[in-house]
């Protein structure tokens, strides 16, 4: 699919001081985990790479940062955790004081896998879609993508290969996984939609 479109912006605090991820190609890139405060009070705790080149020598803990990047997916192949890993690849990166918290994706990509439409328990109808999106380099990002109420029913009328375009967050929901008897907090990340779009509406790359 050609028409695809993947673009985060994010400004909020760090909450873990960053530390080394891995290496690609000779080049360092660094993990933190981003916290961006919603309007009800809570917050998306997010996590971000960065190449070693955009991090600023004075960024630490409790710094407000801004950034632009992309929503990418990588599959866990260790048999431990979630199969697939998702992490906010930051393209641009600056440290702004008093910045008002942004959270906001645009994607546009194919979908992958038949919609599922269901209930929370309050009775509230709620949308799982799968995103496929493709990167430049040939590759694509899996992005598990939810839609609620209007949006919800509109969604689950989506087949295997169309196209879906909209505008929501990044968000991270935190659940109990029971494993051997013992129940584990594990968080999970995906997309919340705001409204659907069009491709043209987006910003320019």
């Amino acid at each position: 699919m050609e028409d695809c479109y993947n673009r985060v912006e994010l400004c909020g605090q760090i909450l873990t001081a960053p530390e080394l991820s891995h290496t690609n190609h000779g080049e360092l890139f660094y993990r933190f985990i981003l916290s961006v405060p919603r309007l009800s009070g809570q917050s998306d705790d997010l996590p971000v790479l960065v190449r070693q080149n955009l991090l600023p020598d004075c960024l630490q803990e409790g710094d407000t940062v801004t950034l632009t990047g992309q929503l990418r997916s990588f599959n866990n192949r260790s048999g431990q955790g979630r199969r697939l890993i998702l992490s906010v690849f930051a393209r641009s990166l600056s440290i702004t004081p008093g910045a008002r918290p942004t959270n906001r994706i645009y994607l546009c990509g194919a979908v992958c896998k038949p919609p599922v439409l269901r209930s929370t328990p309050l009775g509230r109808e709620i949308c799982d879609v799968l995103l496929a999106v493709n990167r430049r380099c040939g590759r694509s990002d899996y992005l598990p993508v939810i839609t609620w109420g209007l949006l919800a029913r509109q969604a689950a009328e989506l087949e295997t290969g169309d196209s879906f375009c909209a505008e929501g967050r990044v968000q991270s929901r935190v659940y109990l996984k029971v494993a051997d008897g013992t129940a584990l907090q594990r968080t999970a990340y995906e997309v919340s939609i705001m409204h659907m779009a069009c491709r043209e509406d987006f910003p320019a790359e």
